[in-house]
């Protein structure tokens, strides 16, 4: 048993690697992180593997990019990296992103998805409303408990939790790869001419993952656990790398595995309108009966682990801006806050998830890549408020074209929206912040340099 200690202590065991590694897998594998591959790779079919590519882009290269920036740029939290943009900007980016994975999406959809596909096929139709009130309240009370003593979360997660889960992972992968072998009829090569329209579209589904802004929330967990194993500082940068790189890696296997598997499972079903409602069909498919109670189980632990891992860095960061109120106090609100907005519905959460998301993305890929060019840039501040202030202009406008259409139809919105369709290269494709990315951070090198020649 690996004994968590005060000691300072420059180098970690292979074995503390490995629990590390399981808590932040364990902290980013939700519900959402199964049933977005497996509905991609449905949608995909013969093009599954471009569309994996890109999913893996988005849902694995940037959340590992976020843990190597706040790594890089030895950051114990997304405040720290994202203030030399400015005081006011790291608060409100800190504050919405936060508000995003523990409040207002990703915690209270931990929940609701558990319910869905957990609990709902199993009752009937009158008691959903009643029972997703009891379900939430017990599984929001589970997160608290497990939650409250920060140091508890590695032996919760990293040892428990998430073994169980990825056992069942690799029962279910088994059953259908190696017993059924339906992955043998998929494709390596796309259809002509549709490769690339899934590579764009499994990039952009990879954002409902959540995992890039949870990497700049989770670094702070790992980086806690590193502290409490007795790390110093610098020793702790290249750790969190190390950790990041394992659990992303394996995270990637399980993503490409899901994707295949759903496209595989188009030769006995037709694509679903949504990943949940394919996972329950392709669990009956393969284990009948005890599948209702493995796809549950799975479900469970995934977003349980995950609601865990939210909650806590939340408290965490938001502690250490507010430490008179303390971690356990805003623990408390916090999974107050979830479990009441989780009664809202899995419907109402996504689709008011999209235009906070759309403006969010923007935001941390700009500050991401300027953590992992600290080496070469460092961390000015005319670069950081230069760059990210014309990220916030694609970023409001992504904001707009993904709003519910009752929103959308205001006469305003409309005509902005339209315009920028018109004239804003990628608008239509949702990855029209790069050319701005690009041009923020020429213009802000410029700027840096002139500034520089006019002091010299």
């Amino acid at each position: 048993m690996t004994t968590i200690t005060t000691e300072n202590q420059s180098k970690l065991s292979f074995k503390q690697y490995l629990i590390l590694a399981s808590l932040l897998f364990g902290l980013f594998f939700g519900a959402g992180n199964l049933i977005f591959p497996i509905h991609l790779g449905q949608i995909a079919g013969h093009n599954w593997l471009p569309a994996a590519i890109g999913f893996l882009l988005s849902a694995i290269l940037l959340p590992l990019f976020a843990i190597l920036a706040l790594s890089i740029t030895q950051s114990n939290s997304m405040y720290d990296l994202a203030l030399p943009a400015g005081k006011f900007f790291a608060i409100g980016f800190l504050v919405l992103t936060h508000a995003s994975l523990g409040l207002l999406i990703a915690a209270p959809r931990t929940a609701t998805v558990t319910f869905s596909m957990g609990v709902q096929p199993f009752i009937p139709k009158a008691w959903a409303t009643p029972a997703l009130l009891i379900f939430s309240l017990f599984f929001f009370a589970l997160t608290f408990w497990l939650a409250y003593h920060e140091g508890s979360v590695t032996k919760n997660v990293g040892k428990v939790l998430n073994p169980i889960f990825i056992l069942l992972m690799v029962f279910l992968f088994v059953v259908a790869f190696l017993l059924y072998g339906d992955i043998r009829g998929l494709p390596l090569m796309p259809k002509s001419g549709q490769g690339t329209g899934s590579l764009i579209n499994g990039f952009l589904q990879g954002y409902n993952t959540m995992d890039a802004l949870a990497g700049l929330g989770f670094g702070v967990t790992i980086i806690t656990a590193l502290k409490a194993f007795g790390q110093s500082s610098r020793d702790r940068s290249w750790s969190v790398a190390k950790v990041g790189g394992l659990t992303m890696g394996f995270e990637a296997l399980i993503y490409t595995f899901l994707i295949a598997l759903g496209a595989a499972s188009l030769s006995f079903t037709k694509a679903s309108a949504d990943g949940g409602t394919a996972f329950t069909i392709i669990m009956r498919h393969y284990t009948g009966i005890m599948g209702a109670g493995v796809l549950a189980a799975l479900t469970f632990l995934a977003c349980l682990t995950t609601a865990i891992g939210l909650l806590t860095s939340l408290a965490q960061d938001l502690s250490r801006q507010l430490p008179k109120i303390g971690y356990h106090k805003i623990l408390l609100t916090a999974t107050t806050i979830a479990f009441l907005i989780a009664n809202f519905g899995l419907e109402k959460i996504i689709e008011y998830s999209a235009p906070l998301l759309s403006f969010l993305y923007p935001l941390a890929i700009t500050l991401i890549l300027l953590g992992l060019l600290k080496p070469l840039l460092g961390m000015k501040t005319l670069i950081y408020r230069v760059t990210t202030g014309i990220v916030l202009i694609p970023a409001l406008l992504d904001f707009i074209h993904t709003l519910p259409k009752p929103l959308l139809s205001w006469a305003p919105l409309t005509t902005i929206d339209q315009w920028a369709l018109h004239t804003i290269p990628l608008y239509q494709v949702g990855l029209d912040f790069v050319p701005f990315l690009i041009i923020g951070l020429i213009l802000s090198l410029l700027l840096n340099y002139g500034k520089k020649a006019l002091t010299n």
